[in-house]
Parts: structure tokens; sequence; C-alpha cells
């Protein structure tokens, strides 16, 4: 099978990236502002031939270009209530790549799009950004747990438009158990090791409630801790 066919680069770049993901409920539209970063960094290594180092960040989905040379690090930021760098994560080509291409991507019940878990934050580095932005979407959505302290509404109610339509997303996060906590940040660790082994993703950073975990040897590097 392959993805359905659509008008412009950018959007089959989104549906090809959320293909990958389509054994959990995922559309195009999770891919989006990955698939634009993509879109742009393609255009702008067109026009530089020899970039040594550039990215592109679509409201924190981010598409990176790094030589051996020129890596570049990347702030992490899992509290939108905080809202500053806590740790960052640093990208780099191998020693024998003239150029590298990758993407990084964050989301969370807290962000500016709908999640249907109890995320802060999951960050994800994959092959591209919109790769990233897909597969952040599906392990944000896996970190979950059924409490009393979640509260839910149907994704039209806060956006006739939404393509979610009916599917319940996560509009509150009370006080939650170190258990719940607990419980949540595993089913997402879960979900991101099963993408790690399929290839989707080189590794990911789960953040809720002050916890952090780490999957694929990904890690927030603790020199920009608060």
């Amino acid at each position: 099978p392959q993805p359905p066919p659509l008008a412009g680069a950018t959007a089959r770049r989104m549906a090809r990236a959320c293909w990958f993901f389509r054994e959990q409920f995922i559309t195009p539209m999770a891919a989006v502002a990955g698939a634009v970063a993509d879109t742009v960094l393609g255009a702008m290594a067109r026009a530089v031939p020899g970039l040594e180092r550039a990215y592109v960040n679509n409201g924190g989905d981010i598409a990176v270009l790094v030589t051996p040379e020129n890596p570049l690090d990347i702030g992490v930021v899992p509290s939108l209530v905080r809202a500053r760098p806590e740790g960052f994560i640093r990208l780099h080509a191998a020693p024998h790549a003239a150029q590298h291409f990758c993407g990084i991507a964050t989301s969370g019940w807290r962000g500016r799009s709908f999640s249907r878990g109890i995320a802060d934050a999951v960050t994800v580095l994959a092959r591209s950004a919109a790769e990233a932005d897909a597969a952040a979407t599906v392990i944000a959505n896996a970190t979950d747990l059924q409490d009393a302290a979640v509260i839910r509404r149907p994704a039209r109610d806060l956006d006739p438009d939404s393509d979610l339509r009916d599917l319940l997303v996560t509009v509150d996060v009370g006080p939650l158990s170190p258990e719940a906590i607990a419980a949540a940040l595993a089913s997402g660790v879960r979900m991101a090791e099963a993408l790690r082994r399929d290839g989707l993703i080189e590794g990911a950073l789960l953040a809720l409630a002050d916890e952090w975990r780490s999957v694929g040897g990904i890690e927030a590097l603790p020199s920009l801790r608060a």
C-alpha cells in the first residue's frame, strides 16, 4: 500500500511521513509543521551548495542540516509553563558525511495542537522534521492513562474543523500520583522503543510532571537545566 495521492510536494511529504505510523491513528496534518520546515530547508540547501549548517524552526518542529565540523545544539523545553530550555540535544554529522539532514519535533497536550495523551512534552529525533513531527504525536498520544485528574473533550468541540472530529483530546491534567506519572511515561516509552526498533526514530525524550525518560540514548544534556 502507498500513501494517498495528494497535490503539492509538501502535502505529499506530510502523507509519506505519517504513512509510516499508520498502525496508530494519525492523519497527514500531524506532520504539517515538520513537512513545511523540511521543504524550506531543502530549498535553502539547493540554493546554497555546500551549506555547512542550517535549521528551519517552524514553531518547535525543526529541520536541521549539519556537517562534521558544525554541530547544532537544540534547546529542550519540557514545560510551557516555565517556557525555558532545561536541557539541550546536540545534533552532529558522522565524520564521513558531507552533510547530514535530520529533524526534531515536540508534541504534548500543552502545545498548539491537540494531543490524546498527557505528556507535557515528547521530543523526537528522526530522519526528517516531518517524520519527527508525526512520531512525536504518536508517542505523546501513547503517554497516557485513565485518571480522574485528566479532563478530555471531543476535538470538534474545541475546533469544528479539526480532523480528529469526535476523538477525545486532553484539555487539562491535574495533580497525578507518582505511580500514575510512572505508568503514563512507561506507556510512552514502550511506543518510542517500538518505533526505534522499526527504524522510524533515532530517539526520544519524554517529560511529564518534572519527570524525564530517554529512549535511544538521546539525552537532555544537563548544563542548561534550571
